[in-house]
């Protein structure tokens, strides 16, 4: 019997060791800093971006119509292709052209050869009328005769004029470079009899235009900060696979107020040679203003919000982090102003966001190079041209 208490004692032992070694190692594990991703905040000059939404339009769209009349001939292009300014499109028939054109040709020479016999019956009669051996008058209507036919042969090379023009009509090319749509009437069809049928349409996807409506207030102040004439300007829109981004510039705004929304009609011309934004596509519209004016910027993720307010987590001399209650400005996806609750220097944390708490003790690591906001700035490509030409 005492054998069996002492094994009991002996287990119970045992079983309060293995407890106190695990709340010991649990304190231990409950004590170690938390390691934390910190940037160093600094009031400074930051390229600022507005966003709006916006919608595509081809810089240049035409029709291409019959302009004489005629069977369709041929089709040289395929639906949808891209096409050169002056590429071949369509041919009509040229049969009763051709010989328009050789009949004025023909008109011209008959005419030229009434011109000749006017002119000798001219000289011929001018000598006798002088000396009293013929009729003036018979010399008068020679004269007119000639006057007359000149003019006529002006009005020939006038018709050959116009039957070339009416030749060339019949090869249809293309007026613009661009994408061309499909064919709006096959090979075989009487076109441009009674109007000046529609064949086909081609559009312009380079330059790509964009047009946007900021507020009056927002224009307002675009003129009173903006530091270029024309300025930067890129455009994105949500990709299948990828987000898409096409530079550019603005370039107009419209000169009246749209009564209706108080908005002003703006737009951006863009790069747009690989074709990868098609006209109509709605897009965010990205407008550059200035740098010249300092701020304190950090990441928008990091911010907290509660019943307080908005607040974000600083690390202190001691390495224990500290709640900085902090008021936002201007912001955007990429980065928030913070006007009050930080000043240079600052330490925000930046990691482990879902385990921070209040005089928590930590061991910062310095990632400003890589997370600070000249790190996003350039990840996103938003340094404006005319800062990287300075740089």
């Amino acid at each position: 019997m005492l054998i069996k208490y002492s094994f009991a004692f002996a287990s119970l032992l045992f079983f309060f060791i293995g407890c106190s070694d695990t709340q010991q190692k649990t304190q231990q594990q409950k004590t170690q800093p938390l390691q934390v991703d910190i940037i160093t905040v600094e009031k400074k000059n930051v390229p600022i971006w507005v966003t709006y939404t916006g919608k595509t339009k081809a810089s240049s769209s035409q029709e291409v119509r019959a302009r004489v009349s005629g069977i369709l001939e041929k089709r040289y292009f395929k639906d949808g292709a891209y096409v050169h300014k002056g590429e071949k499109l369509f041919k009509i028939e040229q049969s009763s052209y051709k010989a328009a054109l050789k009949m004025a040709y023909a008109q011209k020479a008959q005419d030229r050869a009434a011109l000749h016999l006017a002119h000798a019956n001219v000289k011929r009669y001018a000598p006798l009328v002088q000396e009293g051996l013929a009729p003036r008058a018979t010399l008068e209507e020679y004269q007119a005769k000639e006057a007359s036919l000149r003019a006529i042969l002006l009005g020939d090379d006038a018709k050959i004029a116009r039957a070339k023009l009416d030749l060339s009509y019949t090869t249809i090319k293309a007026p613009i470079s661009g994408y061309i749509s499909v064919r709006y009437v096959d090979v075989g069809n009487l076109v441009g009899k009674t109007e000046a049928t529609l064949l086909t349409t081609i559009v312009q996807y380079n330059p790509l235009y964009a047009y946007f409506s900021p507020s009056q207030k927002d224009v307002a102040m675009f003129n009173k900060y903006k530091i270029k004439q024309n300025p930067d300007a890129f455009i994105e829109v949500e990709g299948t696979q990828e987000r898409i981004r096409l530079d550019g510039y603005v370039d107009f705004s419209n000169n009246i107020v749209d009564p209706l929304t108080s908005t002003i009609s703006m737009r951006a011309v863009i790069d747009n040679k690989d074709a990868k934004i098609l006209p109509g596509s709605f897009v965010y519209v990205h407008i550059f203003i200035t740098d010249k004016q300092p701020f304190i910027m950090i990441p928008p993720e990091v911010i907290f919000h509660d019943q307080l307010g908005a607040y974000v987590y600083t690390v202190d001399n001691n390495n224990t982090l500290q709640r900085a209650d902090i008021t936002t400005g201007y912001g955007t996806r990429h980065y928030v102003a913070v006007t009050q609750g930080l000043k240079s220097g600052d330490k925000v944390v930046v990691s482990s966001l879902m385990k921070l708490q209040q005089k928590l003790a930590v061991i910062p690591h310095d990632v400003t190079k890589e997370r600070g906001i000249d790190a996003i700035l350039n990840k996103n490509n938003l340094i404006p041209s005319s800062q990287q030409k300075e740089d």
